[in-house]
């Protein structure tokens, strides 16, 4: 009973830092889009505009929240905590430190891509529930976007997987005492973080909302609270993928003179930032020039990838 306790209270510091960790994040990204655009950005609420993101959650969920009429009541109202839900659990095989993991399992790493996966499930059911063409055309991008990236993204970190030799989390960053991957694998790096700003639906592959043809696609017809999961799922997603990404290939919490968890929060921070650093700098390319990259360019990179670390980890350990 204590030790069921003792999980549940961990567990809710733990979503509660995230959700403070999301807010905190639209901020960020607003001060550095501003800068990177050269204008001021939120500056008004609190100090540099810091509260802002609270006065936008305080909005969000006072907002009316309706279904409208002709949706599905049942799929609209779940398809928003679709979005969040599987983003908070795969938070919970990441080890923030040595032996700082809410569930240390070793197959994390297919744990957060089956996480990671599930919300395109989301973006489709919100899709098929909204009475709106725009809507299903969102739904249905998410699903081809899908199976486009996931093509190539499980396969861009399996590099990784043969050299640590292990799918834990800990172990591959136990692998990268003497270097970090990203050194063996720039590849694999290069591929992940473009599948996974794609699993993020983030710019410049936030294809299925995209607001210049589908005024906002899936999310067109949300507002209020439903709207507001859709969002924190969304920027909970980039968290999920930078800490990922320093996990495989940036050596975890890894790092001289300060603890991990604080190599670990400012490694996932720098990844974070890159994100939005890409989503400024970047133009939104068309469906048909991201689904043809995938399966063309990235697939076949992903593919000899892996077959070059094959060579190599089968070279080092022959006698």
């Amino acid at each position: 009973m204590i030790g069921m306790l003792l999980t549940a209270t961990i567990s809710t510091m733990l979503i509660m830092a995230l959700l403070v960790a999301a807010g905190t994040f639209t901020w960020v990204e607003r001060r550095v889009l501003a800068f990177v655009q050269e204008r001021l950005g939120p500056n008004r609420v609190g100090p540099f505009g810091f509260l802002q993101w609270v006065a936008d959650t305080v909005k969000i969920i006072t907002k009316e929240d309706e279904v409208p009429p002709g949706a599905d009541h049942v799929a609209y109202r779940l398809a928003p905590a679709v979005a969040a839900t599987p983003v908070l659990a795969g938070f919970g095989v990441v080890a923030f430190g040595d032996g700082l993991a809410l569930a240390s399992i070793d197959v994390g790493v297919m744990f957060v891509l089956g996480m990671m996966g599930l919300t395109a499930y989301a973006v489709v059911l919100g899709a098929l529930a909204s009475p709106s063409r725009f809507s299903l055309i969102g739904g249905l991008r998410a699903a081809a976007q899908m199976l486009a990236y996931e093509a190539f993204l499980g396969l861009s970190l399996l590099g990784v997987v043969m050299l640590a030799g292990s799918l834990s989390m800990s172990d591959i960053v136990h692998a990268q005492e003497n270097v970090w991957f990203i050194v063996l694998q720039p590849l694999g790096a290069a591929l992940f973080t473009l599948g996974g700003i794609a699993a993020a639906h983030r710019t410049p592959f936030d294809l299925p909302e995209s607001e210049n043809d589908l005024v906002g696609g899936y999310i067109t017809e949300y507002t209020g609270m439903s709207f507001g999961l859709f969002f924190l799922g969304e920027y909970l997603a980039i968290l999920l993928v930078a800490a990922f990404a320093v996990t495989l290939f940036f050596g975890g919490w890894l790092g001289p003179w300060l603890p991990g968890p604080i190599w670990f929060g400012l490694k996932t921070g720098a990844i974070a930032v890159m994100f939005v650093w890409i989503r400024a700098a970047m133009p939104r390319p068309r469906y048909d020039q991201m689904v043809t990259v995938a399966w063309k360019v990235a697939l076949p990179l992903a593919l000899l990838n892996l077959l070059i670390t094959g060579v190599v980890v089968v070279a080092r350990s022959a006698p």
